[in-house]
């Protein structure tokens, strides 16, 4: 019987498998130890979006946290739209992952460990739910607990280590809100959550340019609003820059551009999403639906062996 790939399928131990069955053991350290990588592409309308950007960053990942797979990128591409094709979705949140691996007994040297790649594609998720992101999502900026320092851990790696974040978002429902942004020990902001945070100040757009993952979701912002006239850079954010701000909005593969409209408790702007804000969520879509960035999934393409 064939399987039932319809809440999605991935990819582990070198098979294709319906998502409720795939399991990574116990012992991997990916899961015992946080020794992993990961990251997630968006297919949206039938295609990946920015799919060569997100195996670039995935790739660079791995070599940073040295993990080694014998699939090439080519194999990782093959093996994410195999993912897709089998669901059947046509809006995914696809995610692959690289773990450390199940080490022997008592074994302590990452380099003897032979580290362990999978995948899934499940129906696309959004970090803010339509209610928020209508209404714009209420931020604040923590005050309990500050990043991580980059020093500790590569911001710009994808990583597990969400300690951090997680107390700011107790924080955040402590304080009446749904997410909160963390600034770093020299009290500049880094990021939320699962996403990089845009302020509109003084006629200008600015994303923190350090302790921050280089989302691929920021970098297309910053694609967007060079087409449209506005100018926008990377660099230091204070948060005082953020509550002077006309507009604020956070970036994600799992929401593309999603509007602030309330900031510690207070309103940003007149407290309705902004028109750049809008604007940049328009462009942002659009650009899903055709273009350089679009890598179409043919679902009519037979299903192949595992690379």
């Amino acid at each position: 019987m064939e399987p039932d790939y319809t809440a999605g399928c991935a990819f582990t131990m070198g098979q294709y498998v319906p998502v409720k069955d795939a399991h990574i053991s116990i012992l991997d350290m990916g899961f015992s130890r946080s020794d992993c990588t990961y990251d997630v592409v968006a297919v949206w309308d039938g295609g990946f979006f920015r799919l060569d950007d997100h195996l670039a960053r995935f790739a660079r990942s791995c070599e940073c946290l040295q993990l080694h797979t014998d699939h090439t990128l080519g194999d990782i591409a093959t093996i994410l739209t195999e993912c897709v094709r089998r669901s059947g979705l046509r809006e995914a949140y696809v995610e692959m992952i690289m773990t450390r691996g199940v080490p022997q007994a008592g074994e302590r040297d990452p380099r003897r460990i032979t580290n362990r790649f999978h995948a899934y594609a499940i129906p696309y998720v959004w970090i803010a739910n339509a209610d928020q992101r209508a209404r714009g999502l209420h931020l604040v900026v923590a005050r309990s607990v500050e990043r991580i320092s980059s020093r500790a851990i590569d911001p710009t790696v994808k990583n597990f280590h969400w300690g951090d974040l997680v107390r700011g978002l107790f924080e955040a429902y402590e304080r009446n809100a749904d997410t909160a942004v963390l600034v770093d020990a020299n009290g500049y902001l880094t990021e939320g959550p699962g996403f990089n945070v845009f302020a509109f100040y003084r006629g200008q757009l600015i994303t923190p340019a350090d302790g921050a993952l280089h989302g691929i979701t920021r970098q297309t912002v910053l694609d967007l609003a060079a087409q449209a006239g506005v100018t926008a850079r990377v660099g230091r954010v204070e948060p005082d820059m953020l509550a002077q701000a006309s507009e604020i909005f956070v970036t994600s593969t799992a929401g593309g551009v999603m509007p602030v409209t309330l900031l510690d408790g207070q309103p940003v702007g007149d407290g309705t999403p902004g028109p750049l804000t809008q604007r940049l969520s328009e462009l942002y879509w659009q650009a899903h639906r055709a273009g350089e960035w679009v890598t179409p999934v043919d679902y009519r393409a037979p299903r192949h062996a595992t690379p």
